[in-house]
């Protein structure tokens, strides 16, 4: 997928988020995978303090970029974030 960034295998249990990463997360803790728009729109934050934060988050292994303007919950100070997706159906991806 061009434009995307692998996702990380080494994680930094020792960054800790302040300010407006945490603000972010929070977001992320409720959606799993946000856009930027949503970001700005739930926290009244700028969008260059919203890229600066997702930024320092990606660099610290704790959000990866999926796609162009795509971010998903990698890692949240807890330990890795994982989701199941099930069809209607009842069937698993």
């Amino acid at each position: 997928m061009r434009g995307a960034t692998p996702t990380r295998d080494v994680v930094n249990k020792n960054f800790t988020p302040e300010g407006n990463q945490r603000k972010v997360l929070n977001v992320f803790r409720d959606e799993f995978q946000v856009n930027p728009t949503l970001i700005r729109e739930t926290t009244g934050l700028k969008r260059q303090r919203v890229n600066d934060a997702l930024r320092s988050l990606q660099d610290a292994g704790w959000v990866e970029k999926r796609c162009r303007g795509l971010y998903r919950l990698v890692y949240d100070g807890d330990g890795l974030v994982r989701q199941q997706v099930v069809y209607r159906d009842g069937g698993e991806v």
